[in-house]
């Protein structure tokens, strides 16, 4: 009997190529090992982002890209930069719902195949310094609740990591060189957190 390997969509931006540290230390080629160390054979991810996308930049993306037909499953981590350019939050509504429904169609309408990873709070960053930190955390956190909300409204799992990222603040070995992106070590925990849903 052949195993089956399973497919993975990551879509996203900078959090999701991991800017800033070697491309293996990235949320998504670490979930792909822990996936492997339990035994589930999984290819190596697809990977759909870029550094500064939007919503609107990863959706007006998407419609240009050639996709495989199905995916076994996608993770969708989104938003930061229309937080950081101030953009409306309505408008982020709407992109990102507009996103869901492309990622679930990815997972063959499968909707337990899908995951929604909620946005860091880069306010506990070193760049960040200067900078209204307070306001910066309720706005994420004003735009993770829209995100939650949207994937509870389509039964998608939502995953925390925004609360683990706010120890940057204390624990620098959680921010990679550039002082703005988590480290490898940050998003082992985001990647853990993922392996044990799909696990499950």
């Amino acid at each position: 009997m052949t195993q089956h390997h399973f497919s993975y969509l990551a879509l996203g931006d900078s959090y999701t190529i991991g800017e800033g540290i070697p491309i293996y230390e990235s949320f998504p080629y670490q979930l792909v090992q822990l996936l492997r160390k339990k035994g589930i054979s999984v290819h190596a991810p697809e990977i759909v982002a870029k550094t500064g996308w939007t919503t609107s930049e990863l959706a007006e993306h998407i419609l240009h890209t050639t996709f495989s037909d199905k995916y076994d499953f996608v993770t969708l981590l989104i938003g930061v930069n229309n937080q950081y350019r101030n953009l409306p939050l309505a408008e982020f509504e709407s992109d990102f719902e507009f996103l869901l429904k492309k990622a679930i169609h990815f997972a063959a309408n499968k909707t337990e195949n899908v995951i929604v990873v909620s946005i860091p709070d880069w306010g506990a960053t070193p760049y960040a310094e200067g900078r209204d930190m307070l306001a910066i955390k309720k706005e994420i956190d004003n735009f993770n609740a829209a995100k939650k909300a949207i994937a509870a409204k389509y039964n998608i799992t939502f995953i925390d990591i925004t609360e683990g990222t706010r120890k940057m603040c204390d624990d620098l070995s959680l921010v990679a060189a550039d002082g703005l992106h988590p480290s490898g070590k940050e998003y082992a925990h985001w990647a853990e957190k993922i392996a044990e849903t799909i696990k499950s």
